[in-house]
């Protein structure tokens, strides 16, 4: 079994490294300019209003700006902040800090087209509403077998890949309480209770998942971002160091190419922007099936307010992360053992037993939110209870079987998958991305007008959606 799951893990990282080193990288970055050139860069510009939407009162009994934005940032924000932080700077070095950096500041405004196009193309869901790229790609490109596939790649990498990785690493922080973890029976036992936790909230419908993850990730967010800044100014006499060698090193030949040009895959470059994808799926295509589920006056708001989520997982989360790595003067560990070795160096063991409860509940609020977006797939092939049910069953088995995985297997499988989806979203959200800007230039119109803008697709010569019409 350990010689299948090696090499299984070899088979899927050659074909991720493909896959990044070739496609991925370049079509991120060429996406990201464009969006935020078409857009007057939309991330920089309208920021303050993307605060003020996601304040804004929710007008309706169903999921407010607020709760969508959660549901995402749930998903957004898991153990990638903290356990793919450190596996990138313990593979790419500190440089790596800076291309999550700059993939984050460019990509949020991938994120805020596909968000857009997620509100503009929703469909009534019972009291509520469901979306995303299967939608958009079916109705605006006119092709359902685009987004049924579109659509099996988001279910098996978020229902598959990332829920049995983000399983996986709640077992992996338990490896400090017991020395024997991976030989004993706690993984089973952990896999039985994860799955019957997720499967009490699933069954609750969106709402419930709503409520969850708008309760856990603020408060979780906020006390480790507070850790994070205690760490900061207790090293502070460290920071300037930190910055300095994240930036020297970001540009740094060697570090780029990983000790030559043939190890590019495991440079400063490669695994920021792999380790930043995995963290805030700016572009990807996941979170525009949270911004679908919201009730907005005007599609742009929710493109906002995801915008925003890019941020506050990459600039505030991601680099606390890197903050309590960097500043800590520890380079021993491996993943989350790295993260526990640091905050261990500065709050002795009670560092370590936070740091275990953090990644639990960033790791359980992931897997609900991405179940949420698996499910809205699921019912875009084929909206069908016995199937959801089935579909579910096989959710909370790959949940119980990911506590069990090594760590190759698990990045990897995550990995490979995430970035087949990220390709197909970007292609099309390149090919809608006018119908989004025209959207843009409507809010932006009724906003100098003095409005709180209400959208209405003709007025912007779209007659093919189904809710604003």
């Amino acid at each position: 079994m350990t010689s299948f799951m090696e090499n299984f893990a070899n088979i899927l990282g050659n074909m991720s490294d493909f896959l990044y080193t070739w496609i991925l990288v370049a079509l991120l970055i060429i996406a990201g300019l464009y969006f935020s050139i078409r857009t007057n860069f939309v991330q920089i510009r309208l920021l303050p209003e993307a605060l003020r939407v996601i304040l804004e009162k929710k007008s309706s009994s169903g999921i407010s700006s607020f709760q969508a934005l959660m549901i995402s940032t749930a998903s957004r924000v898991g153990t990638g902040n903290i356990i793919g932080v450190a596996l990138a700077i313990g593979t790419g070095g500190p440089g790596a800090v800076f291309w999550m950096w700059l993939l984050a500041i460019i990509g949020s405004a991938s994120a805020f087209i596909e968000s857009t196009l997620a509100q503009i193309y929703k469909t009534k869901d019972g009291d509520g509403f469901r979306g995303g790229p299967a939608y958009y790609i079916q109705t605006a490109l006119k092709s359902r077998p685009l987004g049924i596939l579109f659509s099996i790649f988001l279910i098996a990498c978020f229902a598959y890949g990332f829920n049995a990785l983000q399983a996986f690493n709640i077992g992996d922080s338990l490896k400090y309480y017991f020395p024997n973890y991976s030989n004993s029976i706690i993984p089973i036992i952990l896999g039985i209770i994860l799955a019957i936790l997720t499967g009490i909230i699933i069954y609750g419908g969106v709402k419930r998942i709503g409520i969850i993850t708008s309760g856990i990730v603020p408060v979780m967010a906020l006390i480790y971002i507070g850790l994070g800044l205690f760490i900061t100014i207790k090293n502070i006499n460290l920071l300037p160091g930190v910055f300095k060698n994240i930036f020297i090193e970001a540009f740094n030949f060697e570090a780029i190419f990983g000790g030559g040009v043939g190890s590019f895959t495991s440079s400063c470059v490669m695994q920021g922007i792999k380790r930043g994808l995995f963290s805030n799926e700016a572009g990807m295509g996941s979170a525009p099936n949270a911004a679908a589920t919201a009730y907005v006056s005007h599609p742009v708001k929710q493109g906002l307010v995801q915008m925003f989520s890019v941020f506050i997982d990459t600039i505030f989360i991601c680099s606390t992360t890197a903050m309590i790595l960097l500043c800590s003067g520890v380079s021993e560990g491996n993943g989350i053992q790295f993260v526990q070795n640091a905050v261990r160096a500065n709050f002795g063991e009670f560092g370590i037993h936070f740091i275990s409860i953090a990644i639990f509940l960033f790791a359980f609020s992931s897997l609900i939110g991405n179940y949420y977006y698996a499910e809205s797939n699921i019912k875009f092939i084929k909206d069908n209870k016995i199937i959801l049910n089935i579909f579910r069953i096989t959710c909370l088995i790959m949940i119980f079987f990911g506590t069990q995985m090594s760590l190759d297997a698990a990045w990897n499988l995550a990995d490979f998958l995430m970035g087949i989806m990220a390709i197909l979203n970007i292609i099309a959200i390149l090919l809608l991305s006018k119908i989004a800007i025209k959207c843009l230039k409507d809010y932006s119109k009724q906003k100098k007008e003095g409005k709180n803008p209400v959208f209405k697709a003709k007025d912007i010569g779209i007659n093919n959606t189904e809710y604003w019409n």
